[in-house]
């Protein structure tokens, strides 16, 4: 019986999609309950399957509709307006998340698995999750793990390639997207969703683009709550009401705390281990940076350790975290403001953060110099930051 209920998500949908007469839907939902199938080992159940698709491709269907799986295109430019991203091969750590917003993402994950079941007892709900927060937080990367999770191909569509320089044909790449993603199985992931998702009561924007959101919303609507639907956006300030109220699941994503700094640091640097004192510090110096830019710093290590057959060192990381900083006003807070701190004056300021904790002998890894140098440094002209 437990093996009957896990496949109820494929049952229904095959059915959904026999009933309005959708071979696409009925064809791509069969095929991919004869992999589920065998997956859990009833190979025989997937052969018949197979076999019964590979039969019905010379028999009559309805006028006009295609076999297979097409990804749509824009109508002028002629390109894609989805981009798969093959999972099977991708090895990356899970999301760094607070507790919270791991349950959240385990809930969600679970009621997109039992989805068929609630339908089935008259609880269902849509599928869809909106993720916001500054660049580089992990929503690509969340967004990756949930479709993983859920044992579903991803398809991006890159919403500010949807908006067509004839206006309106962008109505029509939105509706050609959703009707894909209601046929395959899938997880849609809308990225850079601001761009299409605009407040409707903005003036400087056309009344083309505000018809272009109502579209959105209707297409969203018709999707129904069989498909899932993830959105990711920089710019929440910018999306409608409208837009939020159809996203009953919400995660801001923000910059990662203390804990989860120092969880990105072990992870990202592996294979290259490092001692305690030293991720200690950089998870200190890295406050305010995003898990990208940790990830980003981490590359670069480990791109040195090759090119030069050298083990990177700590001042290494301390440089390369200076030059992220320097790239943004914003970003990095403490390193924002050491950036134009010269390096005679920068063991003054790191005692002054934290005396315990910038030490003369870690002061002398970080900068790249002698313990005595770090210790006259340090009691050098201070400089605020």
């Amino acid at each position: 019986m437990s093996s009957d209920i896990r496949f109820l998500n494929e049952l229904f949908r095959i059915v959904s999609g026999a009933l309005r007469l959708d071979i696409d839907k009925v064809r791509n939902y069969t095929a991919f309950l004869a992999d589920n199938l065998e997956k859990a080992g009833d190979v025989a159940a997937a052969d018949r399957l197979r076999r019964m698709l590979a039969e019905s491709d010379h028999q009559l269907r309805p006028t006009g509709v295609s076999m297979g799986a097409t990804v749509p295109v824009d109508g002028e430019t002629r390109f894609p307006l989805l981009e798969r991203l093959d999972l099977r091969h991708l090895v990356e750590p899970p999301p760094y998340l607070p507790q919270h917003q791991l349950d959240a993402v385990s809930e969600f994950v679970s009621v997109a698995k039992s989805h068929a079941q609630l339908e089935a007892q008259g609880v269902s709900t849509s599928l869809a999750l909106l993720m916001h927060g500054p660049p580089g937080c992990g929503k690509s990367r969340l967004a990756r793990f949930i479709a993983t999770e859920l044992g579903l191909p991803l398809y991006i569509a890159r919403l500010d390639g949807l908006i067509s320089s004839f206006l309106g044909s962008t109505s029509k790449n939105i509706r050609s997207v959703f009707e894909f993603a209601s046929k395959t199985p899938c997880v849609l992931f809308l990225d850079e969703f601001d761009a299409i998702a605009k407040l409707r009561d903005d003036n400087q924007e056309l009344g083309e683009i505000k018809r272009v959101v109502n579209s959105f919303l209707q297409n969203l609507d018709m999707l129904g709550t069989q498909t899932v639907v993830l959105a990711a956006t920089n710019h929440a300030q910018l999306l409608d009401k409208a837009v939020w109220r159809r996203f009953n699941y919400r995660i801001e994503l923000g910059y990662p705390n203390e804990h989860l700094r120092s969880e990105m640091w072990r992870s990202f640097l592996a294979p290259i281990e490092w001692p305690d004192r030293d991720i200690r510090l950089l998870t200190n110096l890295s406050e305010g940076f995003s898990g990208g830019d940790i990830q980003e710093v981490c590359a670069r290590l480990k791109r040195k350790k090759i090119a030069a057959n050298l083990n990177p060192a700590l001042h290494d990381a301390f440089s390369a975290l200076a030059q992220l900083a320097a790239g943004d006003a914003e970003q990095g807070r403490f390193m924002t403001a050491m950036r134009d701190v010269e390096p005679e004056h920068a063991a003054a300021v790191l005692r002054k953060r934290d005396e315990k904790l910038y030490s003369h002998a870690n002061i002398a890894a970080l900068l790249g110099v002698s313990k005595a140098t770090a210790y006259r440094w340090g009691f050098g002209g201070e400089v605020d930051a």
